[in-house]
């Protein structure tokens, strides 16, 4: 019993300090301010944490429930889109009910599958590549701070890397608190309460074409499916349709309050369901139930780590999100160039996605799709043979 436990407790840690920056990061960019932030963070903790709990109880199996890291990645280069704050969550409810739909509607499913995977790798490579340059920019912003940082992340990276996002938070903590130190600046004790914002949401088509869209394709491809291949990996599999129902409605719970949404969790699943939850497989359930537990707690405090990140030095914040995603950077960057018939589409989708330009009220992600797809077709596309 003590292993599947402790598994969980690990995985939900490694889970939630090794991105939530990430999630503060993205929301902040599409127009939320700290406290609409701060409640979007609580809501998509506390849903992906009681989605763990139902599906671990429902069919015993080490089922976890993650955010979307690469989502809120996505989100942090859109930028503020028609309609605001209000339209983006009426994006996150759109994505949710397109989850729940892929579920119920097998063909659905079937038509993600079709966009190559060079394709959406490459987006999610161009849309990554603006984060992972904030080290190096905050180098510049901060010289001081952000080394000890990147120091610490280098060094956890060599001896343990997976706690080499969580040690780099830890080090960025240690960094806000001289800084709170020399600036005399405090915490205020009624904004470290856990609160929900509640917005309306609205729709607006940039919201739907730039935000929902792309942010359900890095969903599905970036976290659904590779969540599912993991499983099947570790020898259980996962039951499509109530995964994606339980996922989608913990989303669409989620969206007013802020949430992005919750889905599969892929790289974090193996600390539930492999043999560091034990060697009884029948017991390893224990472990995601155990980690959505503990996910639910997190939640409740996200407000006091919300106004933490908020008082941090210039660069800190940006420089532990792209420390934070670039082992998702360096796997995506492979994917878009493993095939070598693709790698020019795969480029092509890179530099637009990383380019960040906005047409008409639409993310450069959606561009970045669509000229990649056109590409690809246009260099597949073989005249017919003159008829002999």
């Amino acid at each position: 019993m003590i292993r599947p436990i402790s598994a969980g407790v690990v995985s939900a840690l490694v889970a939630f300090t090794s991105s939530f920056v990430v999630v503060l990061t993205g929301l902040t960019a599409v127009g939320a301010d700290a406290a609409q932030a701060g409640s979007g963070l609580l809501a998509v903790s506390i849903t992906m944490g009681l989605a763990s709990i139902v599906l671990s109880l429902r069919t015993r199996l080490p089922i976890t429930v993650a955010w979307s890291t690469p989502g809120p990645a996505l989100l942090a280069t859109t930028g503020v889109v028609d309609g605001g704050w209000s339209a983006t969550v009426g994006a996150f409810a759109v994505v949710a009910v397109l989850i729940m739909l892929t579920g119920l509607l097998p063909p659905l499913g079937s038509l993600m599958a079709r966009i190559p995977t060079s394709i959406a790798q490459a987006m999610l490579a161009g849309v990554l590549l603006q984060l992972c340059l904030a080290p190096v920019t905050g180098l510049a912003q901060d010289p001081w701070a952000v080394a000890s940082v990147v120091l610490v992340w280098l060094v956890a990276l060599r001896w343990a890397p997976r706690w080499s996002a969580p040690l780099a938070f830890a080090a960025a903590v240690v960094v806000i608190a001289v800084h709170l130190l020399r600036t005399g600046a405090s915490l205020p004790a009624a904004a470290l309460l856990p609160r929900l914002e509640l917005t309306a949401p609205s729709l607006s088509v940039g919201a739907v074409v730039g935000i929902a869209l792309p942010l359900y394709l890095v969903t599905m491809a970036s976290q659904n499916v590779p969540g599912v291949a993991v499983m099947r990996g570790l020898g259980y599999e996962v039951p499509w349709r109530p995964t994606m129902l339980v996922t989608g409605a913990g989303s669409l719970l989620a969206a007013p309050a802020g949430g992005h949404g919750i889905n599969l969790a892929a790289i974090s699943a193996a600390l539930a369901a492999g043999p560091e939850a034990g060697e009884d497989r029948s017991r390893r359930w224990i472990a995601s139930l155990t980690s959505g537990i503990v996910m639910v707690l997190f939640g409740i405090g996200a407000a006091a780590v919300t106004q933490l990140v908020a008082l941090a030095p210039d660069g800190v914040v940006a420089a532990v999100a792209g420390l934070a995603l670039m082992g998702t950077f360096a796997a995506s960057l492979r994917g878009a160039l493993a095939d070598p018939a693709d790698q020019l589409p795969a480029a092509i989708t890179l530099v637009t996605a990383a380019s960040g330009l906005a047409v008409a009220g639409i993310s450069a992600a959606f561009w970045a799709l669509l000229a990649g797809l056109l590409v690809r077709a246009l260099l597949r596309w073989r005249r017919p043979s003159p008829a002999a």
